[in-house]
């Protein structure tokens, strides 16, 4: 027998229960804005070029632009549009950048559960410090937002084998961890069932732009042409389309530019989708359609 994790049973998406999204849509959109602090001289994080000895001043100042600079040009860019936002946000950063949070605050903008940082794995820890770290990060969130997270996005999407246990016995309505579906899907834990959201693996721009290499166009043209076929696709089924998104990257003024393009071009079809936050998804689905889920 092939090892199994035991959370979901297989389910093509051809043969399941058909529903629709509020207002008749049958495309949920949502951006999930990382906002990450990274450990100085130590830790993990992405790189622009190959790190040499610690400390990675190259690297880590080309993360910190992220929350200096291209987030508050991204928010700029979100009220422009009209565009809600999912923000998963590391616990370090209401430490770090209490007025970056407290602008994304203003925009009524959901905050996700994303760890304490970015710079270390929850994968990696036992048991007890693992279900600490949620804790801790929960505790941060809840008390600067006045509301405890829904959903979880852990750091590096890196889980142990009882991420899901945990996060759903401290509470957690839903994760984003399990890139394996393009529709919402019920997983079994030890404490309940825990809502998948569709978090995008190929529509984010960490493989893109950092592990594939590609260009600002073609990460905005992956964007629309990705939109666009979900779109038709959606005819047959009730779809979820992630756009998965950092601030050190996109926030750079050339893809900055080019990413404008792409989420202008979804906002022009406002009226055809459900332009959404993760945490909206989650609610619709534990409330008003939990039989239909697979």
């Amino acid at each position: 027998m092939v090892a199994d994790h035991g959370r979901y049973a297989y389910s093509a998406i051809t043969d399941r229960a058909d529903y629709h999204w509020p207002g008749g849509k049958r495309l949920a959109v949502y951006v999930g804005l990382n906002l990450e602090h990274f450990a100085f001289g130590e830790g993990l994080g992405a790189e622009l070029a190959p790190g040499g000895p610690q400390p990675d001043v190259l690297n880590y100042a080309w993360r910190d632009y992220g929350n200096r600079v291209g987030a508050w040009r991204m928010r700029d860019m979100f009220d422009a549009l009209d565009m809600p936002v999912s923000v998963l946000a590391n616990s370090a950063m209401y430490d770090y950048a209490p007025d970056l949070m407290a602008a994304f605050r203003a925009r009524g903008d959901e905050v996700v559960g994303h760890g304490r940082t970015n710079s270390e794995r929850q994968s990696t820890l036992p048991v007890d410090e693992e279900a600490r770290l949620i804790a801790e990060a929960t505790e941060v969130l809840t008390e600067a937002e006045g509301v405890a997270p829904r959903g979880w996005l852990s750091p590096w999407i890196a889980e142990s084998r009882v991420t899901p246990d945990l996060l759903a016995a401290a509470g957690y309505g839903y994760t984003l961890n399990w890139c394996m579906d393009d529709q919402p899907i019920w997983m079994e834990t030890s404490a309940g069932r825990l809502l998948s959201i569709p978090y995008p693996q190929e529509v984010n721009d960490i493989p893109s732009i950092v592990a594939r290499k590609d260009g600002a166009v073609a990460f905005a043209d992956m964007i629309i042409d990705n939109f666009d076929e979900m779109l038709d696709q959606s005819v047959g089924q009730p779809l979820v389309m992630g756009i998965a998104l950092h601030p050190y990257l996109v926030g750079q003024p050339y893809r900055l530019r080019h990413l404008r393009r792409a989420l202008t071009h979804i906002a022009a079809h406002r009226d055809d989708i459900w332009l959404t936050r993760s945490g909206d998804i989650h609610d619709y689905c534990r409330t008003k359609i939990p039989d239909l889920i697979a």
